[in-house]
């Protein structure tokens, strides 16, 4: 199953070092059941893009989390046996948990910012706290940050990445 791990250039640059995401259980997205039933027009592609994008999001929460972190969303690719996969009973729909690490060779992305998005990452980082508390302009902030496409990485361009 291809799963959405939200991370940050600091994250990542633990996760190729380490050779492996780790510990488990992990925070991660996918194509569920329950966003193939909310988003019942969509293909694949646009099911995988929508499990993605909440990833991002969950990516603007670990940089949050962490000041020193460059100011760019990062998410990685990556195949998971069926059976290390949960769905997680959450308002999010595509939200899963892996059951164990990730070896580096179930990595098949990362997925990162350009540098032009920082200033709307960074603001919406900011806008976040209140977002989540439901105010309709800082869910706008957010949603800014949404409006930049992810640039796509293979593992072997990580190291120049990083």
């Amino acid at each position: 199953m291809r799963v959405y791990l939200p991370s940050t250039l600091a994250l990542l640059a633990g996760v190729h070092a380490a050779r492996e995401i780790a510990p488990a259980p992990l925070t991660a997205y996918a194509v569920t059941p329950a966003l193939r039933e909310w988003y019942a027009g969509g293909d694949l592609e646009e099911l995988e893009y929508a499990a993605m994008t909440a990833a991002a999001r969950a990516s603007l929460g670990l940089l949050a989390a962490d000041p020193s972190a460059p100011r760019r969303r990062v998410v990685l690719a990556a195949e998971i046996p069926d059976q290390s996969v949960a769905r997680v009973p959450d308002d999010e729909r595509a939200l899963v948990a892996v059951s164990e690490p990730v070896p580096w060779k179930w990595i098949a992305s990362a997925h990162v910012d350009e540098l032009a998005a920082v200033p709307d990452v960074t603001a919406a980082i900011a806008a976040l706290p209140a977002a989540e508390a439901g105010d309709d302009d800082a869910l706008f902030t957010v949603d800014g940050a949404e409006g930049h496409e992810l640039l796509w990485y293979a593992t072997q361009e990580l190291q120049d990445l990083l």
